[in-house]
């Protein structure tokens, strides 16, 4: 049984772009546009009608019933665009509070993940993913402490490209356990030509504590500081 345990996972994800705004933003300009069009047409009849031969009554209630719809319209689309800027402003807000002062104390407990490769030792394992930029023929997984002592080192068994998940058990190659401290994770990935491949390496850990004295968030991860606006998910 390995002491790292790699677990592939879906790496392919779609990113999607909202395009509210930009639809409400066409949707106010088209029907202003066909406000003042029906308006001007409406006029221009009324200007031109023959006085011994008015329009219909019935037909010209139609057309007013029409205008006062146009009308509506153009009031809910308004309406729309404070309610998109509104919840806009909010969601910068939030973000704004979480990432430093008070509110940054909700990450207090939580497990994070981050950008990097050092991450604390906590119940006995220290977590990372890494991504593969492409398939490789080989990869070889190193684990140092904080003096860059290799503690473990072994031939990663997931080479697909995409993303993996390193689990260490705090069981050292020569068989020393480890209960504490910062360990940091090195992957050397080649393709079948021995070219290294690219990766990118993140760490997760719980956060033990918050420090927002200098008025942005630093969170201690078992010892290891984060910026809170670095933080990509939370658990």
């Amino acid at each position: 049984m390995e002491k790292a345990m790699l677990v592939d996972s879906v790496s392919a994800t779609t990113s999607t772009t909202s395009t509210k705004s930009t639809s409400s933003s066409s949707s106010a300009t088209s029907a202003t546009d066909s406000y003042q069009t029906f308006l001007t047409l409406l006029m221009k009849q009324l200007e031109v009608q023959d006085p011994t031969n008015p329009v219909d009554t019935t037909t010209f209630t139609t057309q007013l019933v029409q205008l006062s719809g146009l009308e509506q319209q153009m009031s809910i689309n308004d309406k729309l665009d404070e309610l998109n800027s509104t919840v806009s402003d909010l969601s910068s807000t939030l973000s704004s509070s979480l990432g430093s002062g008070s509110g940054a104390v909700n990450y207090y407990g939580k497990t994070v993940e981050a950008e990097g490769s050092t991450t604390p030792l906590q119940d006995g394992e220290a977590s990372w993913e890494y991504d593969l930029e492409s398939a490789a023929s080989s990869v070889k997984l190193t684990i140092t402490d904080s003096s860059g002592n290799t503690v473990y080192s072994d031939v990663g068994s997931s080479t697909a490209a995409g993303t993996h998940e390193v689990t260490w058990d705090g069981v050292g190659t020569d068989g020393k356990s480890y209960s504490s401290g910062t360990y940091t994770l090195s992957v050397t990935a080649l393709d079948a030509n021995g070219k290294a491949i690219d990766t990118a390496t993140r760490f997760k850990g719980t956060v033990t504590a918050v420090d927002s004295s200098s008025g942005t968030a630093v969170l201690s991860v078992g010892g290891v500081s984060l910026s809170a606006d670095k933080v990509l998910t939370v658990s």
